[in-house]
């Protein structure tokens, strides 16, 4: 008989209080320990410690605001429309409560995080490109801390599996899965791992946006993958060859190897 890893885990920390619940925590983590690493980046590179706390605050604005537009556009424009009031953290089915960190995509995230970048480096006069390589260093960290606050939340999950390491998702059903956010957390983690060392051996080498294409072509290679061991998130792209996350990360993949072979060769502005 084969043996499964059951997976009972509830999403909030306390059984008596709706809040705080894991997933929140995880993201908490994620943005801690990123601050760490990018506050050590920018001290070795002579730039100012209070740029970091600012460029903070316009990232987690701008992901947050663009992963929930992306999965409003993307998976549920149809309901937003009719429910428009549930753009914010609310939710009004089967009664007024509120949502928290739910319904975000991390295409639109991915694109949000950009423009405010784009804003940050005009507002600062960085130059743009080498402001996107430092933060592809930290946001696969990041979203490793994500997905495992995703596994917490029984969420984005696998579909079925024999494989001995499956996850039995006790909130959902008995049925095996693929730990899929598992998975996602633990290529995070490994990119996370390769961009940190390309940016020690290479920054003062690769022309300017080299890593950030690195990162992108290689995240969301990943994920593409990666979406072949989930469930569709929505009923209508039971239908499709290719799921929306697939079709989403094309744009990135194709995005980050154009920078790489634009930007590989360029000399570094001194």
């Amino acid at each position: 008989m084969l043996s499964y890893i059951i997976w009972d885990v509830q999403p909030e920390i306390f059984s008596w209080a709706s809040v705080p619940r894991w997933y929140g925590v995880f993201w908490a983590i994620g943005i801690y320990l990123s601050i760490l690493v990018a506050g050590r980046i920018f001290k070795i590179e002579k730039r100012p410690r209070t740029e970091i706390d600012e460029l903070t605050l316009f990232l987690i604005i701008g992901t947050l605001v663009g992963a929930r537009l992306g999965h409003i556009l993307f998976y549920e424009p149809l309901y937003y429309w009719k429910h428009p009031i549930e753009i914010l953290p609310v939710s009004l089915t089967p009664s007024f409560h509120f949502t928290g960190l739910a319904g975000l995509a991390s295409h639109g995230g991915g694109v949000g995080l950009i423009l405010a970048a784009f804003i940050f480096a005009r507002r600062k006069k960085l130059h743009f490109l080498w402001l996107l390589d430092r933060i592809a260093v930290v946001v696969p960290l990041c979203g490793a801390f994500i997905r495992l606050g995703n596994l917490m939340n029984s969420e984005m999950i696998g579909t079925p599996s024999t494989m001995p390491w499956a996850f039995v998702f006790t909130n959902i059903d008995n049925v095996p899965r693929h730990p899929a956010q598992l998975y996602e957390a633990i290529y995070c983690g490994l990119i996370f791992s390769l961009m940190f060392h390309l940016w020690h051996r290479k920054r003062l080498e690769w022309g300017h946006g080299v890593l950030f294409g690195i990162m992108t072509s290689t995240l969301f290679s990943f994920r593409f993958i990666d979406e072949f061991f989930k469930e569709n998130q929505e009923a209508f792209e039971d239908n499709m060859v290719l799921n929306m996350g697939q079709i989403l990360s094309i744009p990135f993949i194709l995005l980050g190897l154009l920078i790489i072979a634009a930007r590989l060769n360029k000399p570094i502005p001194r």
